[in-house]
C-alpha cells in the first residue's frame, strides 16, 4: 500500500515547499520510491515538463506532449530523482490579475475553466487533481505531499481539495500522516499550531503527527516548557525545530527572495558587479534568478523604483505574466526613463521572455490574450521587436545554443545550455540582428548594442552560463537538496522520521 506523508502549513510562506523537498531527498537517499504532489499551485512560477508518466494510462487530453507545474514540484521531483511530470501538480493557478488567473490543467491552459464560478470550477478540478494522485500512488511507494496555506480555512474547507481533500484521498490509499509547519521566525507559532489543530476536522485531525517550528534563532531551549504545553493540549508532539539557515540554495516559491538571505558565502566577497531585477506586479518564473546570488562578488537586489535601480551595473528585465500591464506599471514609475537611460550609457540590459517582449518596438493583444485587449502598444524600443499575441501558448524545453553575441554579452558566444520556454506571445524582428537559437534553428533570441533579449528561461541556471559570465561555479540544485535533507535530518525526531518516511 502506498504511504503518504503530508506537509500542511499554518500559513502561507511558512516552508511547507522546501519541507516537502527536503523530505523528498531524504526519503529518497533511504531508498524509498518517492514522488511530490501538491494538487493544486497558485504560482507563476512554473516549468515544462512532460504531460503525464508514460505508461501511466492518461486520457487523449492529458498528453503526451509537453505541459506546466509549479517550479516547487519541480524541485521536489529533483529532490526524489524522479522524471517530473504534470500528475505532480494537476491544478496549477496563474494569476494575471488580484481576481483572475490562468487555469492550467494536466499542463494545459484552459481558456474554458477561468469564467466558472469558483466552487463549481473547485468540484471539477478535485476530480481531475484526484486522477493525478491515484496514477502517482499506483506507481511509488511513498508520495510527499504539499499542503497549500492553511488546512484551517473553515470558509473554505468544504472546496479545500488541495488540503483536506488530498488527505482523504491519502488514507484511503494506505498508511497517511501529516506534519504542520509554522514560521516561528515571524512569531505566533504556538497559537498557529494549536488554532490549526482544533480547527481541523475531526476525521482528518488524527493524521497530524507532529509540529515543526522553521526558520528559529537562538536556543531552542528556551522554548521550554511551550512544546510540552502545547502537546498536553493537542496529543501532537513538536516534532524538531529548524534553524534559520540563509543561503541553502533553494529558490522561495511566494514571493521575491530577499538577496542577504540568497548570498551565503559569496557576502563575504567584494562587490565587483551589481544586479538589479526589475520586479514588476506580473514578474514570473523569478526563481531562475537565484543562482546570481549565489556568484561570489555579484550582489543581486530587486528594483521597484528608479532609486533601487541607481548604481546597478545590470538591468534584467524578468519574465511576465502581462506583459502590457506590466509595461504601464514601468512607465508610471519611471523605471522606463531609468532602462532606457542605462542602454544609452552602454551598459548592460538583459531581457527574459515578457522582459524581451517589453524592451522591443510594439505589442499587439487585439484579443486580451495577455491580459487587457490593446491593439497596438509602443514598447521600450530598445530592441527591433513586434510581438503579437495569441491564443497558442508555445511550452519548449530544449538546449539552445548563442551565436553571435557581442559586446558585453560576448562570453555567451558559442555557448550551448538547456533551457526552457513558456510564452504566449510570437515575435517578428525588423533586422537580422538573433544570436539564441533553439534546437530546430529557430530565433528566440536578439541584441542590439547593449540590450539582449531571450525567450529562454533557465539560462542562470547552467553552469556554462555561468562560467562564461562570472567565470564562477555556483551550488547545484542536486547539492541544494541535499543540504536541506542534512537539516531536517539533524534536527527533526529520528524515530518519528523513519515511521514517517517508512523505513
Amino acid at each position: 500500500m502506498t504511504r503518504t506523508l503530508i506537509v500542511w502549513g499554518t500559513t502561507s510562506g511558512a516552508g511547507k515547499s522546501w519541507l516537502a523537498t527536503a523530505l523528498c531527498r531524504v526519503a529518497a537517499r533511504r531508498g524509498v520510491n518517492v514522488a511530490p504532489f501538491k494538487a493544486q499551485n497558485m504560482s507563476n512560477n512554473a516549468r515544462v515538463v512532460a504531460c503525464g508518466a508514460p505508461g501511466a494510462g492518461h486520457s487523449p487530453e492529458e498528453g503526451p506532449g509537453l505541459g506546466e507545474i509549479g517550479s516547487a514540484q519541480y524541485f521536489q521531483a529533483a529532490a526524489a530523482r524522479v522524471v517530473p511530470h504534470t500528475d505532480m501538480n494537476p491544478v496549477l493557478l496563474k494569476p494575471e490579475a488580484d481576481t483572475a488567473s490562468q487555469v492550467v490543467l494536466h499542463g494545459r491552459a484552459r481558456a474554458d475553466l477561468k469564467s466558472l464560478p469558483w466552487r463549481e470550477r473547485s468540484a471539477l478540478l478535485a476530480v481531475e487533481a484526484q486522477r493525478g494522485f491515484d496514477r502517482l500512488a499506483a506507481r511509488h511507494e511513498l508520495i510527499v505531499v504539499e499542503g497549500a496555506g492553511s488546512p484551517a480555512e473553515i470558509n473554505l474547507a468544504p472546496q479545500d481539495y488541495v488540503n483536506l481533500g488530498t488527505a482523504r484521498w491519502a488514507a484511503a490509499a494506505g498508511p497517511t500522516a501529516a506534519l504542520l509547519v509554522s514560521d516561528i521566525d515571524r512569531g505566533g507559532s504556538f497559537a498557529h499550531c494549536y488554532g490549526t489543530w482544533a480547527l481541523l476536522p475531526d476525521d482528518v485531525r488524527p493524521l497530524l503527527q507532529g509540529f515543526v517550528f522553521n526558520r528559529f534563532r537562538g536556543d531552542a531551549g528556551l522554548l521550554a516548557p511551550g512544546p510540552q504545553q502545547l502537546q498536553a493540549l493537542t496529543g501532537v508532539p513538536l516534532a524538531g525545530v529548524l534553524p534559520l539557515r540563509r543561503g541553502h540554495g533553494l529558490p522561495e516559491e511566494d514571493g521575491l527572495l530577499h538577496p542577504d538571505e540568497a548570498s551565503g558565502a559569496a557576502a563575504a566577497t567584494p562587490v565587483r558587479l551589481r544586479v538589479a531585477v526589475i520586479a514588476p506586479p506580473h514578474i514570473s518564473n523569478l526563481d531562475e534568478f537565484l543562482p546570481l546570488a549565489q556568484v561570489p562578488g555579484l550582489r543581486l537586489r530587486w528594483a521597484r523604483t528608479p532609486a533601487e535601480a541607481e548604481g546597478a551595473d545590470w538591468l534584467v528585465l524578468p519574465g511576465s505574466k502581462q506583459a502590457s500591464g506590466d509595461l504601464a506599471w514601468l512607465r508610471a514609475q519611471g523605471l522606463d526613463h531609468t532602462v532606457r537611460a542605462h542602454a544609452a550609457a552602454g551598459r548592460p540590459v538583459l531581457g527574459v521572455c515578457g522582459g524581451l517582449q517589453l524592451l522591443g518596438l510594439s505589442l499587439h493583444d487585439p484579443e486580451g490574450h495577455d491580459g487587457q485587449p490593446v491593439q497596438h502598444l509602443p514598447g521600450l524600443g530598445l530592441l527591433p521587436l513586434h510581438t503579437h499575441f495569441g491564443p497558442h501558448k508555445r511550452l519548449r524545453a530544449a538546449p539552445v545554443c548563442f551565436t553571435e553575441v557581442q559586446g558585453p554579452w560576448g562570453a555567451l558566444a558559442g555557448v550551448q545550455a538547456q533551457a526552457y520556454e513558456i510564452r504566449c506571445g510570437q515575435t517578428r524582428a525588423e533586422a537580422g540582428s538573433a544570436v539564441l537559437h533553439d534546437v530546430q534553428g529557430q530565433a528566440i533570441g536578439w541584441q542590439q548594442g547593449s540590450v539582449l533579449g531571450v525567450y529562454a528561461h533557465g539560462l542562470f541556471e547552467q553552469s556554462a552560463v555561468l562560467r562564461a559570465l562570472f567565470g564562477a561555479e555556483v551550488p547545484t540544485l542536486n547539492q541544494a537538496c541535499d543540504t536541506v535533507a542534512d537539516l531536517v535530518e539533524e534536527h527533526l525526531d529520528a524515530a518519528l522520521l523513519r515511521r514517517l518516511i517508512g523505513r
